[in-house]
């Protein structure tokens, strides 16, 4: 019997084709997103489905990214946020993380030069302090070497936590506040917003959520307030540019209305 799960997230995409060409006629340039989030999925089972150990999972997710990147490039999208490491993944055995990390440490490596040649700006978000020192290194290298980048922005979230970010900002914001330089009637939205680890970035309008699972894990809770959530049963090794352009078509059939109602 069909998995009634596997077909309701396949309804994302269903009625839409599997040939990339005939999807870039259907996306609208004007309509698409300035903001795309990535929860990037599934690359354990991806490699248990193959008999691959965990790890050949994540090195083959980290050429998803690359596609993704070049596809946001071409397209015009100016920001992509990926998560990456969770603060949570620290519960991962002592070996996946340590691969992780050092995964993340040679992706810095060998990516940094096309990442500039493609006009790509690398930020770091999450919580710096608990990084191994050498990914430290990577990433403020990363950044450093790519400041100049102006076609895109891709923000990977390391050691990053939702809440984390949040209490972080709350509390920035009570120390300008017991020194003075705050009131905490003057505390809104903006506010908030500017402390976290994404201030001055539009929030995401697209969130993509491969390997089927329907919960966002802790990854930007304050910024997805009114982000459209697209899920598909694919994982994130196997997500494909057909299967990327597929979610801008179905974001872009979608009505945004941010609470209001319809306009006739």
């Amino acid at each position: 019997m069909p998995n009634p799960v596997k077909r309701q997230l396949v309804g994302n995409s269903e009625e839409l084709p599997r040939n990339e060409k005939e999807l870039l006629a259907l996306i609208r340039p004007e309509a698409l997103p300035r903001h795309v989030a990535v929860i990037m999925d599934g690359n354990g089972r991806w490699a248990a489905q193959r008999g691959l150990p965990r790890s050949a999972g994540h090195q083959a997710g980290i050429e998803t990214l690359r596609r993704v990147v070049e596809l946001c490039g071409e397209l015009g999208i100016p920001i992509l946020s990926a998560y990456a490491f969770s603060t949570e993944n620290w519960r991962r055995p002592p070996e996946e993380v340590n691969f992780l990390m050092n995964l993340f440490v040679e992706y810095a490596a060998r990516e940094i030069e096309e990442l500039r040649e493609k006009g790509v700006r690398v930020k770091v978000i999450g919580c710096r302090s608990e990084l191994p020192p050498a990914v430290l290194a990577a990433a403020e290298r990363l950044e450093r070497e790519t400041a100049q980048g102006e076609r895109l922005l891709l923000n990977l979230a390391v050691n990053y936590g939702a809440r984390r970010e949040i209490v972080d900002a709350v509390r920035a914001i009570a120390r300008k506040v017991r020194a003075g330089e705050l009131e905490p009637e003057e505390i809104d939205e903006d506010t908030v917003a500017a402390h976290l680890y994404t201030a001055g970035l539009p929030d995401p309008d697209l969130l993509i959520r491969p390997a089927g699972e329907m919960r966002v894990s802790n990854f930007l809770l304050w910024q997805l307030a009114y982000t459209e959530l697209y899920v598909t049963p694919v994982f994130w090794p196997d997500f494909s540019r057909v299967d990327f352009l597929q979610a801008l078509v179905a974001y872009q059939r979608r009505e945004r209305r941010f609470g209001g109602l319809k306009m006739s």
